[in-house]
């Protein structure tokens, strides 16, 4: 095959079966998983004549880039679990949707089109959207939603990045239902050869609608009603009431063989322990980002983070459970304690009952620490990290809960019969009415504000007593980066209305981890880790604690960051970078697509 061929591949609406030309080895696995796909005969021929074509072209299909088209209809389909029926959001009639496979290099082109009753927007979580960010996704930040009857193209590249991502709803809490994962395939692995791999998706169900859910929250002002259920790949498991075998997902394993688990916290407010009952896990991989090794018997995700994991089945001939289990560090708040389960059943075992695996407590910080510590990039050779060493640009911003008055005319549930609200150094950030990105590059007034302070107004002791006069500003308001500079951004963990661990998401950007502690800041006394730091997209800030990352500035637009616990973004635990344009046109912000969806 020639260099310059581009493939592009039309993908039916099992594409969470397929995998696009590639590495020889993985399209067999996921060949055999696309056959099961028994109403789109058309995905196995296509996957067959890929195969073909993959095996001619050797080595040249590693060095070709292709373009690979996915069709996501946002449509409505029912769903029973725990003996409920309801309708729910879903895309292609997939729950969880549909993975997108690609290879480090490829072009993805993915047509949206919404037959949905809700306006809707699709986030691809971690890609890094060099020069793309029009399909970045958030709404009203990057575009407006996708309205019933309308189609929207995403069109992004994997740009010197492979691993593990995902894909969800950006728009109110439709991600409860519409999410799937992103899996690019590497040129090469840096670690050992595996035998099979799978995703595993991990997630949180309620019998109720979910934006139901969300409604009641913001008309009480007090928490959200917990789960009803946790899930791996959409199915609860067998600890819940009305919840059996048929519900529970089986990975089937052969002894004496290393699989490949690539795992996803898709779940909308609930940070999750993962665990296998009698094996250990080796971390080689978090959030896309190669790791030095790191072995443990239980692995920490916050919602939005991602972990590829090596299982050896070297164990006994048997079934063993698998599992989530929650953690959660705040106090007084309601929480599904019920753990979800799933089934990896050795080829020849018994039916016997599973052994269960042992999770850390759900206030158990010092495991949630532990984990953490344990993350190193692997910043080798053929794998160099760029940590920034000088900083152009320092950063503190606060994050935390906060309470404000109820509204006239309302009673309110929340602490002191008040509203739960959230900030980023005390700014409670309003979503406008006219997508954020459209008014920057159309120099449109009053959409927004380029006035967040680099440090807070307020100076406190954050994690020590609160003060009780800071009742947040309500304001969009943004914070402006110059193109390439290295950014440093410690982020405080607040106690106005209780301390907590806050995973904060990134838009457009992977970061270094330089540095994590308990308490109050101080540069004086903090341990940067300058040499291999873990790279995310998203860092869990520690309970009445810091983080600080460090990124440099070099795709241009406008970027979210926020709490990935979706009741934290609701109540206004946001707010946006606009990282101004550099010289030419691979530093320029390109203008927007024909079809970008209008207010």
């Amino acid at each position: 095959m020639p260099k310059s061929v581009i493939m592009v591949v039309e993908v039916p609406s099992c594409a969470h079966k397929a995998v696009p030309a590639g590495q020889l080895a993985v399209q067999t696995m996921a060949l055999k998983q696309v056959l099961h796909c028994q109403h789109s005969p058309l995905a196995a021929i296509m996957l067959v004549a890929l195969l073909i074509l993959s095996t001619a072209a050797g080595s040249e299909a590693w060095t070709t880039p292709q373009t690979l088209v996915y069709n996501f209809t946002i449509q409505p389909m029912t769903l029973t679990r725990l003996c409920s029926t309801k309708s729910i959001v879903s895309v292609n009639s997939n729950f969880p949707g549909p993975t997108i496979y690609a290879n480090e290099g490829d072009r993805i082109i993915v047509k949206v089109t919404n037959t949905a009753q809700y306006n809707i927007t699709l986030h691809w979580h971690g890609v890094r959207q060099l020069l793309s960010c029009w399909s970045d996704g958030p709404a009203y930040i990057t575009q407006c939603p996708v309205q019933t009857g309308q189609t929207y193209v995403y069109n992004y590249t994997f740009t010197n990045q492979s691993g593990t991502l995902f894909w969800h709803a950006h728009e109110t809490w439709l991600r409860g239902t519409v999410y799937g994962a992103i899996v690019i395939f590497p040129q090469s692995y840096p670690y050992t050869t595996f035998y099979e791999e799978h995703v595993v998706l991990l997630g949180e169900w309620w019998k109720a609608n979910v934006e139901d859910v969300e409604t009641q929250a913001l008309q009480t002002g007090n928490g959200p009603a917990k789960a009803d259920a946790y899930t791996i790949n959409g199915l609860p498991g067998p600890l819940y009431n009305c919840s059996g075998s048929q519900d529970t997902w089986v990975l089937k394993v052969l002894s004496n063989k290393t699989y490949l688990l690539r795992i996803v916290n898709a779940a909308l407010n609930t940070e999750l322990f993962f665990s296998i009952a009698n094996h250990n896990l080796t971390v080689v991989e978090i959030d896309g980002d190669f790791t030095k090794h790191y072995t443990t018997n239980t692995l920490f995700l916050t919602p939005g983070q991602s972990t590829n994991a090596l299982l050896t089945t070297d164990q006994p001939v048997r079934r063993y459970y698998m599992g989530a289990s929650p953690y959660m560090s705040a106090a007084n708040v309601s929480f599904q304690k019920i753990q979800t389960l799933a089934v990896m059943e050795y080829q020849g075992s018994s039916s016997a009952t599973p052994i269960t695996p042992s999770f850390p407590g759900s206030n158990d910080t010092n495991s949630v620490t532990q984990f953490s510590n344990g993350l190193k990039s692997l910043n080798d050779g053929g794998h160099p990290e760029g940590v920034p060493q000088t900083v152009d640009k320092s950063l503190f911003f606060t994050v935390g809960l906060g309470l404000k008055p109820c509204n006239p005319n309302q009673t309110c549930q929340g602490p002191n019969g008040k509203n739960f609200t959230a900030s980023v150094s005390n700014v409670s950030f309003v979503l406008p009415k006219i997508a954020i990105l459209q008014a920057y590059y159309f120099n449109l007034a009053g959409v927004y504000q380029s006035t967040l302070p680099d440090t807070p107004l307020n100076v406190f002791d954050y994690t020590g007593n609160p003060p009780n006069n800071l009742t947040p500003e309500s304001a969009t308001k943004l914070n402006v980066i110059p193109f390439n500079s290295n950014v440093q951004l410690v982020l405080q963990d607040t106690s106005l209305a209780g301390v907590e661990n806050h995973p904060i998401h990134l838009h457009g950007y992977s970061f270094y981890i330089v540095g994590q502690g308990f308490g109050n800041f101080q540069a004086s006394n903090a341990n940067f880790n300058l040499v291999d730091p873990p790279r995310r997209n998203t860092v869990g800030v520690p309970v009445g604690g810091w983080a600080a990352i460090r990124f440099k500035a070099d795709n241009p637009g406008v970027w979210y960051m926020h709490c990935h616990l979706e009741i934290h973004t609701t109540w206004g635990l946001a707010m946006a970078f606009i990282v101004q344009n550099g010289v030419g046109v691979n530093q320029t912000l390109p203008p927007p697509p024909s079809d970008l969806p209008m207010c």
